[in-house]
């Protein structure tokens, strides 16, 4: 099952797309992603709990486990733009706490992930299936948790055929400037076309649609069309797969809730048996 692992030329900027983020990052926004990471989860704080974040991005969900009290938090990403973004939210928001340690890692090397030690919480969202050998780094998470730990993740749902074109469409995006801007140009236009469609049969405000978009984690319309479009490496599975691969190495589902067969993440919610 193990994907081929992809040249660092091919590799999409996550970091550069996170930085842009940062500048409409606001206090409403991080209120949102908080209450996400408590209804997943079913908690209404993580005191007492540690926090592990792979593949931290903008250090967003980091915070929240902060503002949620955890005790201590762990956030490391391969993209060093990424973890500059973490340390940027760390430095205006948890100046100098020693509870929240920050570095590069990277998630597919086994000697570094047994370093870890132990986490209450293990928070990968929409990050895994970004590796190019995405079931190796599911092993790795699988292995770090110990009996009682919770591991949340989200994958790229499997849309078969579909899911081979975006990777083309993907490998396009990277390949420079000019490759770029041709996606861009071809499917930014399209997908505001498709949503004001929609939004004009339901009789809806346009509108409503971009300015209510971070409601549910807090995230940007625009910076996640840029995430899906240039998002490579790209690795998709069906829930089952993820499932069955966890069920397989002691895990019990929680909670999952699916993107319901088309473009996005499933997520679950595991516990260590």
């Amino acid at each position: 099952m193990p994907g081929e692992t992809k040249s660092e030329e091919s590799r999409f900027g996550f970091g550069e797309n996170w930085q842009r983020f940062l500048e409409v990052l606001d206090d409403e926004r991080i209120r949102v992603a908080d209450e996400s990471l408590k209804s997943m989860l079913g908690v209404d704080s993580l005191a007492g709990k540690s926090f592990l974040d792979i593949g931290s991005g903008s250090g967003l969900f980091s915070l929240s486990a902060m503002r949620l009290g955890a005790e201590r938090v762990h956030s490391f990403d391969y993209d060093l733009s990424s973890v500059n973004c973490t340390r940027e939210l760390k430095r205006r928001y948890f100046p100098d706490d020693p509870r929240w340690t920050i570095e590069p890692g990277n998630v597919l090397e086994a000697t570094y992930m047994e370093s870890l030690g132990n986490w209450d919480v293990i928070y990968s969202w929409g990050v895994l299936h970004h590796t190019g050998e995405m079931w190796k780094a599911l092993t790795n998470v699988a292995n770090l948790a110990r009996t009682g730990d919770r591991v949340f993740i989200s994958i790229y749902n499997d849309q078969g055929g579909q899911s081979r074109r975006w990777t083309r469409v993907k490998q396009v995006y990277n390949t420079g400037p000019v490759g770029r801007a041709a996606v861009i140009g071809t499917f930014i236009p399209a997908f505001a076309a498709i949503d004001l469609a929609y939004d004009v049969a339901r009789l809806k405000n346009p509108v409503d649609t971009y300015r209510d978009y971070y409601r549910t984690r807090g995230m940007s319309r625009v910076h996640d069309w840029i995430d899906w479009l240039g998002g490579f490496p790209f690795e998709v599975a069906k829930p089952e797969e993820v499932f069955a691969f966890f069920r397989d190495r002691g895990f019990q589902l929680e909670e999952m809730k699916t993107c319901g067969g088309g473009i996005g993440c499933n997520e679950f919610l595991l516990r260590k048996k």
